[in-house]
C-alpha cells in the first residue's frame, strides 16, 4: 500500500503536555519497516512520564527526548518494507508483528555480550524523538536494530497487545527461580502483577500469596492462580504471612506495587536467605535499613528489567491459552481520546487500558 503523507498521533512535548496532532507519516529506510498500529497499551511508565517523574525528565540531559510519540506496548501490521527489510526481519507485507520495547544499539558492551536489554544507549519506543517514536499513532517505524517477532493471527487484540507486559512478567519469573516448596508473595495486582501471578502459577510453588488494596483485583488474582489473597489496607499482611510460615516469612517476595511501602513490607516479610525481586518503577525514594538485606537476613536482592528473550515464550503461552489478558484489559479508547484514557488508566476502575488508532 502507499503510505499517506500525514497521520494522527499523540505527541509528548513535556510533562502534562501531550497533544493529539496531525504529523508526518514515517517512511521506511533501508532495512526498516513501517507498520500500521492495530492497538497500543498505556503502561504505568507512560503515566509516570506524563506526570514528570524525575527518572524520565531529571537532570541536564533527560532520558526522554521530546517532542516524541509515546507508546511501547503494541501490535501492528507490516504495510511498507524498506530495501532489504523483508530478508533482514524475515517478515512480509501484511504480517502481524510486534517489536520488543528496546531498540539495542548493537555496539555497547552489553549488546555485544548478548545482554541487549541493558543497552547503554537504551532507546525504548515512545521516549526518544526520531530514534524511537512510539505507538500512540496510526503508523510507526521499526528501524534496523528493532527486535521483531511475528504475532499469530488467532490471538485476540487484547492478548496480542499484552505480549510486551507478559514478556516483562516472565523475566521476573525467571529471576525468581521458584522451587516447588517455595511460598511466593506477589505484592501488587496491577496489569504486570496479574501477569506475574499467571507465570508463577505455571511453576507450581507450594503457595502463591497476592497482596493488594483492591478487592476486585484480588478476586481476579485468585481466578488467575493465587492460592491466598490479602488486602493490605484491611489486614496485617506481614503477620498473616509470618503466621502461615511458622514465623519464618516467605521464601520469595516480588515487589510490583510501585509504592515504597511495598519495599519495606517485603523486607520485613521475607525470611532469612530469601529472594527479593524488585520489579515496579517507584515514583518516590525508599528509606529503609539496609542492614535487613545484609547483616540480618543475607537476602538475594534482584532487579528485573524488560523482557529479554521472553517474547517467543509469551506468544506461545498466550496462543496455548495458558496465560490470558482476559479481564486484565478493561477499557479501550480511540486514539483521539487519549487524555480520557490516561485519566481512566490512573483510576481505580481500570486495570489495563488500550488505545485503538
Amino acid at each position: 500500500m502507499s503510505l499517506p503523507k500525514t497521520m494522527k498521533a499523540v505527541v509528548n512535548y513535556g510533562p502534562k503536555d501531550f497533544r493529539f496532532e496531525e504529523v508526518e507519516c514515517p517512511q521506511p529506510g533501508k532495512k526498516e519497516l513501517v507498520v500500521k498500529v492495530e492497538a497500543t497499551g498505556i503502561c504505568g511508565s507512560d503515566v509516570h512520564c506524563y506526570h514528570g517523574a524525575p527518572m524520565y525528565w531529571g537532570g541536564e540531559n533527560p532520558w526522554v527526548k521530546a517532542p516524541v510519540t509515546p507508546g511501547h506496548e503494541f501490535v501492528c501490521r507490516v504495510v511498507a518494507l524498506g530495501e532489504g527489510a523483508e530478508e533482514h526481519f524475515g517478515v512480509s507485507l501484511g504480517d502481524r508483528v510486534i517489536a520488543e520495547q528496546i531498540i539495542p544499539c548493537n555496539k555497547c558492551r552489553f549488546c555485544k555480550s548478548g545482554k541487549y536489554w541493558m543497552c547503554q544507549k537504551h532507546d525504548i519506543f515512545g521516549f526518544q524523538k526520531n530514534d524511537s517514536e512510539g505507538s500512540w499513532a496510526e503508523y510507526m517505524r521499526y528501524n534496523e536494530n528493532a527486535v521483531v517477532h511475528k504475532v499469530p493471527e488467532n490471538l485476540s487484540v487484547a492478548d496480542a497487545c499484552f505480549i510486551e507486559p507478559l514478556a516483562c512478567a516472565l523475566h521476573v519469573v525467571q529471576r525468581a527461580q521458584v522451587d516447588f516448596a517455595d511460598i511466593v508473595v506477589v505484592a501488587g495486582a496491577g496489569p504486570l502483577g496479574l501477569a506475574i501471578i499467571q507465570g508463577i502459577k505455571l511453576t507450581t510453588p507450594k503457595e502463591l500469596i497476592v497482596i493488594d488494596m483492591d478487592d476486585k483485583r484480588l478476586e481476579l488474582a485468585k481466578k488467575l492462580g493465587a492460592t491466598k489473597t490479602i488486602n493490605g489496607s484491611k489486614e496485617n499482611a506481614v503477620k498473616i504471612v509470618k503466621d502461615l510460615t511458622e514465623g519464618y516469612g516467605c521464601d520469595i517476595y516480588i515487589e510490583a506495587t510501585g509504592h515504597p511501602s511495598g519495599v519495606t513490607q517485603g523486607l520485613e516479610m521475607i525470611r532469612r536467605l530469601g529472594r527479593f525481586i524488585q520489579f515496579s518503577v517507584l515514583g518516590q525514594d525508599v528509606t529503609t535499613d539496609f542492614s535487613e538485606i545484609g547483616d540480618r537476613k543475607e537476602l538475594d536482592l534482584l532487579g528485573s528489567h524488560l523482557g529479554p528473550y521472553c517474547y517467543p515464550t509469551a506468544i506461545n503461552l498466550l496462543e496455548r491459552g495458558l496465560i490470558t489478558a482476559e479481564d486484565i484489559i478493561t477499557h479501550q479508547f480511540k486514539l483521539s481520546e487519549f487524555d480520557k484514557a490516561l485519566a481512566v488508566a490512573q483510576g481505580g476502575d481500570s486495570i489495563k487500558v488500550l488505545l485503538i488508532p
